[in-house]
């Protein structure tokens, strides 16, 4: 078993002030891989002192030597790919495939974001009196705090740090304490790439260090992926300084599958987001509103391809649609949402049970004859299980749909172009997907709604994020 001793910080591994540790599990064997730092309130003090000090020499370089620094990561990365990737599949359970999916588009992202240091543009505006020029400038916010989930551990490093150190911040990640092995990889790397000293740290840790993060007088923005119960903690953490938050947090992605749909690419596009990192991703479709007259043979694809969806361990075997879920906490919370539909009156059309053999594994679920008051319907299951709910017409989808207390992404499958737009005006999410999976594009804005999230990521609104303005009002005689 690894142990992993140290938190990276102004550019030194260094020892942690707590002697407390975390264990690290492989969500498919249930083995014990690795242990590493629960850090305490002083190992947080120390990073964001050292973040602080490094900010202005950071952010008085240039915006395009800044970039160069996130390239030189990039590229390193992609040197180590096949390693980076086992290490993402060992302790999150990700199948291989899917993994090194992650690390290219992590580099890919960083690049793209680095590309934005020639963009960052102010505004020149009018003024009402004679001889004044009113400059809009964007300016860095200092230090960011950004605290990981463990779904897509090593991307969302560069989601954070990419961005907020084009724009002249520094930044403190907290690594999620199911997956933090990957952080500790990423770090490695970077330590080779002659990034300044302060300019990234890493803490290791748990609930009380990211507490301890999201509370701290010094930190200028808090960027969270997660959960809702934890986001509200940390804006509840941050209102003590009124730090600006950015919490991309839960979903309830509906799916509208209207009766003149391609009922195979639709079949395709829903299995493939409840299979794709084992159902375990806050965008995926979570509710299928399908019409009437599709309904049966939409459910004979789905249960189909779910029933012959393979899963086991990526380390072990390389032809499979998914791996283990996370936790037993998941596990147990996928199986009582079931348990309750079924008792409800769901039809488990295949599925349904915890799967015996060894990890945290349960069936690819495939429930129909849902109805709104379930709990499969309007919580979020974040698991192999895709519920099916019938509807007449496009209305009654519509509403059905936005009836949520989340607003992340949502989806309509129609060969109607009048249909499909009256659907993208009337959904009230923060994105819509037309005809295709759930996945959004790196130079989009991915943000939700109401308890889906404040702000979001990605494009050249998501870099704004990590940017406050400056108004200077110039008078000339």
């Amino acid at each position: 078993m690894d142990k992993f001793e140290r938190n990276y910080i102004d550019g030194e591994w260094v020892t942690p002030s707590s002697t407390r540790t975390i264990n690290v599990l492989n969500p498919s064997t249930l083995e014990s891989i690795a242990t590493v730092p629960d850090s305490d309130a002083s190992d947080i003090d120390r990073a964001v002192a050292a973040a602080r000090a490094a900010q202005p020499a950071w952010e008085r370089l240039p915006a395009i030597v800044r970039a160069g620094h996130i390239r030189a990561v990039a590229n390193k990365l992609r040197e180590h790919k096949t390693r980076l990737a086992r290490r993402i599949s060992l302790e999150q359970g990700k199948i291989l495939p899917l993994a090194e999916v992650e690390i290219d588009f992590t580099a890919n992202y960083m690049d793209y974001m680095a590309e934005w240091a020639r963009r960052i543009e102010g505004e020149i505006l009018n003024s009402d009196r004679p001889g004044e020029t009113i400059y809009l400038h964007r300016r860095p916010i200092g230090v960011v705090a950004g605290i990981l989930p463990w779904n897509f551990p090593f991307f969302l490093i560069a989601r954070k740090m990419a961005p907020a150190l084009v724009a002249g911040n520094t930044i403190v990640i907290k690594s999620s304490e199911e997956t933090p092995l990957n952080a500790f990889d990423f770090t490695e790397l970077l330590a080779e790439c002659g990034l300044p000293k302060g300019v990234f740290n890493l803490v290791s840790g748990g609930r009380d260090t990211g507490a301890r993060l999201a509370e701290h007088k010094d930190v200028g923005l808090i960027s969270f992926t997660g959960s809702v119960g934890t986001g509200m903690r940390i804006m509840e953490a941050a209102s003590r300084n009124l730090t600006r938050v950015n919490l991309e947090l839960g979903g309830k992605a509906p799916a509208i599958v209207l009766d003149d749909a391609d009922l195979d690419l639709t079949a395709n596009a829903l299995f493939n987001s409840r299979v794709l990192n084992t159902g375990q991703v806050c965008n995926a479709a979570e509710r299928v509103y399908v019409q009437r007259a599709v309904a049966q043979p939409l459910a004979e694809r789905l249960t189909r391809l779910m029933s012959e969806a393979r899963y086991g361990n990526p380390l072990t075997d390389s032809a499979l649609h998914m791996g283990p879920l996370m936790n037993q906490t998941a596990v147990n919370k996928i199986a009582g949402l079931v348990d309750a539909a079924r008792q409800q009156g769901a039809q488990v059309l295949t599925g349904g049970r915890i799967a015996d053999r060894p990890g945290f594994h349960y069936e690819p679920t495939v429930l129909a004859s849902c109805s709104d008051d379930m709990a499969v319907m309007t919580q979020e299951i974040f698991g192999p299980v895709l519920p099916l709910r019938v509807v007449d017409e496009l209305d009654e989808a519509l509403a059905l749909a936005n009836d949520s207390e989340f607003g992340l992404t949502s989806s309509v499958f129609t060969r109607n172009l009048n249909l499909a737009m009256k659907a993208t005006r009337e959904l009230r999410f923060g994105e819509t997907y037309v005809n295709r999976e759930h996945f959004e594009a790196m130079q989009g804005f991915h943000a939700g709604r109401r308890k889906s999230g404040i702000g979001g990521a990605d494009g050249k609104h998501g870099l704004y994020e990590y940017m406050e303005t400056q108004v200077v009002y110039l008078q000339t005689p």
